[in-house]
């Protein structure tokens, strides 16, 4: 489901409200858009390959809305980007309230302001699904997540320096995080 280009990008988001929503079954082929997007970019995802909804099925299936759901964020119904919240160390009850948070843009809404009001939802939505902090993990060279984490008072936790190789670059991988129970 590639959009293209969207020359009005702007216009649509000055005129329109940002939905926050669940993510529903019929939402993949454009979370999967989304992210091969970013995929491409070789700035936003470790991930090479593109997925095809088909191959991306089976991650999708493991998100429950209860306790680790998928947000999206919605103008004119038009899927515009998404978050979602992963188990941090699946398994392990001592971590169930950690959630590692991950989010994507389509690339025509980016510095739009969606980014900052799907992360201000899901940092209200994590007392009703009992999570007191969060983790983003993600490229060192990604700094328009830093500038968002920044924002909501996500602190540098950790780094692990040059472990990413793309074919052109080395990078490492940041992590930061919000104690959501701080005052």
């Amino acid at each position: 489901m590639n959009y293209g280009l969207c020359k009005n990008a702007a216009d649509i988001v000055m005129k329109k409200e940002i939905l926050i929503r669940f993510a529903t079954i019929t939402d993949l082929p454009f979370l999967v858009d989304i992210y091969n997007q970013a995929i491409r970019s070789r700035s936003a995802t470790g991930d090479m390959d593109e997925f095809s909804v088909e191959e991306r099925l089976e991650w999708f299936e493991k998100f429950d809305n209860n306790e680790y759901p998928i947000y999206i964020a919605e103008i004119e119904t038009r899927v515009v980007g998404y978050c979602s919240l992963s188990p941090y160390r699946p398994g392990r009850k001592a971590m169930s309230t950690v959630a590692e948070i991950s989010y994507f843009l389509d690339y025509s809404f980016h510095g739009m302001g969606i980014g900052t009001a799907l992360m201000k939802h899901v940092i209200s939505d994590c007392d009703r699904i009992g999570k007191k902090n969060l983790l983003a993990i993600f490229l060192d060279i990604n700094s328009q997540s830093i500038g968002l984490l920044k924002k909501f008072k996500f602190q540098k936790w950790g780094y692990l320096p040059d472990i990413i190789e793309f074919e052109e670059k080395k990078c490492g991988h940041l992590i930061y995080g919000l104690n959501i129970m701080k005052p």
